[in-house]
């Protein structure tokens, strides 16, 4: 298996520093992010131009709207497209392969912590899934709808959960806690509730910590005056509905 890794920003370099130990060649027009690449991944072969694409597994890793300019030669075998909101179709219009998958990977990545979620072509699925199993778990859905309405949840909701995490945070400054020290409390409780939600249900989660008349469940009907429900549903709805504008 040969590997050709097209982008190495943020999420391509979280795939090269799980990738690094195999036969992957690497292609970064960014030339400082290049240099700092080398020195951190002296193994890895960085071209200093495009090769032909025949032999190889792409994995597509730039910004989407740079796919327009990409010019690519020869017929890869296989294309793992990590391009967000870009379609198959769309893909198949700018570069030839013998198959086509199309992944979305989380920020967790950067931590080998990603869940990703990945649809295509059932030949290169296999393929796919090992190379993408060096970053964290894989699901394989059945159709690109799916991964536009599971992409809300896996790769935009983090940026969610931050946001409540900060709040968290807040309120607990708010009352007297030193920042530093809720951040890490939160954390860790985001990590362990996260854990538990792998083998219970969330209501039941829910359930386990509400008491009568407690602290918890005061809590939780502020957050159920606020709304808190139906914004995350709405979010979700939102991010699908951009996911399928970008198309």
């Amino acid at each position: 298996m040969k590997l050709l890794l097209i982008g190495a920003g943020n999420m391509g370099g979280a795939i090269l520093s799980n990738l690094k130990d195999l036969n992957i060649d690497v292609f970064e027009k960014n030339k400082k992010r290049v240099e700092e690449l080398k020195k951190k991944y002296p193994e890895v072969r960085f071209l200093d131009e495009m090769p032909n694409i025949s032999n190889y597994i792409v994995i597509l890793a730039i910004k989407p709207q740079s796919l327009n300019s990409l010019e690519l030669q020869g017929e890869a075998e296989g294309v793992i497209s990590i391009l967000a909101g870009v379609s198959i179709d769309r893909l198949k219009s700018k570069i030839k392969a013998k198959g086509y998958v199309r992944a979305m990977p989380n920020v967790a990545a950067q931590i080998g912590k990603s869940i990703t979620l990945l649809t295509g072509d059932i030949a290169l699925r296999e393929m796919a899934e090992t190379i993408l199993l060096s970053i964290g778990d894989v699901i394989w859905l059945d159709s690109e709808e799916e991964i536009d309405i599971a992409t809300a949840i896996a790769s935009s909701a983090p940026a969610w959960i931050a946001i409540v995490a900060e709040a968290l945070s807040d309120g607990a400054v708010k009352m007297g806690l030193a920042r530093n020290l809720s951040y890490k409390i939160v954390a860790k409780m985001i990590e362990g509730s996260g854990a538990l939600l792998n083998n219970i249900h969330p209501a039941l989660l829910k359930d386990m910590v509400t008491s009568p008349k407690g602290t918890t469940i005061s809590g939780v009907s502020i957050l159920e005056k606020g709304g808190v429900r139906d914004s995350f549903i709405s979010a979700v709805e939102a991010a699908f509905k951009r996911a399928q504008e970008l198309k």
